[in-house]
């Protein structure tokens, strides 16, 4: 929170720290089509409520052509189908994406003694507004709520999860951006990842448990972006990302998370991006 919280004094001193050449308008930038590919590294924990990481490569797009924008968020691809150019702005399109917890080997020993998840294919849609131009005329805080639901024989359950994010350019070569999130989940989601059956208890000697859903998470994030080339527009940039979020309630309180792992969930990324 202390992060997300700098971010936001950061972007409201945007006109103190823009020093360099100034942007192009906000409608000039809104109409240009663009294309950005990034890859780097990521450290993620070893299951949702692991408190061991590793390291996994990581890679990202987002562009624009014509009136649709699209962007990955982690392993999800959205695409808005709708791009107002107004200072409000309504924000609906498709979402799909993947969940691989616990489909691999896991670093703890007990845990992984627990059945393997088969991976979900996430499918389904978002929908929110946005307000341009709040401390300059480049920046939009965004308010977002994003439903999808697993089509792949995994959890078979719907995840909803709304989100506020604020992002600005502080000058030609640098953005900032800062989310704050939550997910919400059915009982078939909260049996399938965090429950321990009887016959999973005498596997692994955690004790039985039986999660509910409800809200599974609260979350924070920031994102910077430098360009090595003089243009956030146009060529080569550094980012990094990071991000906290904590399990609460059953999810809190499964052994696998509260004997084996731990509630608190960091998560970061860094690497280099082209934009053309």
């Amino acid at each position: 929170m202390r992060y997300f919280l700098f971010a936001l004094a950061v972007t409201c001193s945007v006109p103190a720290l823009a020093q360099e050449p100034p942007l192009p308008s906000a409608e000039e930038i809104n109409a240009a089509n663009s294309f950005t590919i990034a890859g780097g590294g990521a450290i993620i924990p070893d299951y949702e409520g692991s408190d061991d990481y590793r390291w996994i490569p990581a890679g990202a797009i987002r562009g624009k052509v014509g009136s649709i924008s699209f962007s990955t968020r982690g392993l999800y691809l959205y695409v808005d189908v709708i791009n107002g150019s107004g200072s409000v702005d309504f924000d609906v399109g498709p979402i799909v994406g993947a969940r691989f917890n616990r489909t691999r080997k896991i670093k703890d020993d007990i845990v992984n003694l627990l059945p393997d998840r088969n991976t979900a294919i996430e499918v389904g849609g978002f929908a929110g507004v946005s307000f341009k131009g709040l401390t300059n005329p480049y920046d939009s805080l965004g308010i977002r709520l994003d439903v999808v639901h697993d089509v792949a024989n995994a959890h078979e359950s719907t995840v909803v999860t709304p989100n506020v994010e604020f992002s600005t350019p502080l000058s030609r070569t640098a953005f900032v951006s800062a989310s704050l999130g939550a997910d919400f989940v059915s009982n078939r989601f909260a049996d399938y990842y965090f429950s321990v059956s009887p016959a999973e208890s005498l596997l692994s000697g955690l004790p039985a448990f039986n999660a509910d859903g409800g809200m599974k998470n609260w979350k924070v994030g920031l994102l910077a972006n430098h360009s090595l080339t003089g243009d956030l527009l146009h060529g080569l940039s550094v980012f990094g990302m990071g991000s906290y979020s904590r399990l609460v309630g059953d999810f809190k309180q499964t052994p696998i998370v509260s004997q084996r792992g731990s509630a608190s969930q960091w998560m970061g990324a860094i690497g280099l991006a082209y934009t053309f």
